[in-house]
């Protein structure tokens, strides 16, 4: 598990490597990502399933 110390550090070196004014820009480019990858990974379970259920 990550503690306060490695995200502190984590937060730096992000900061460092993409300035304050790109933060924004690549936290919404992150959460876009995220929400891309979980109607994906919903979209798989839900097909899975539907095959599941022709199989039996």
């Amino acid at each position: 598990m990550i503690g306060s110390q490695e995200l502190i550090i984590l937060f730096a070196a992000v900061l460092l490597l993409f300035g304050a004014n790109k933060l924004p820009e690549l936290a919404r480019s992150m959460g876009k990502t995220t929400g891309e990858f979980k109607k994906v990974r919903i979209e798989s379970e839900k097909e899975i399933n539907e095959i599941d259920l022709i199989k039996k």
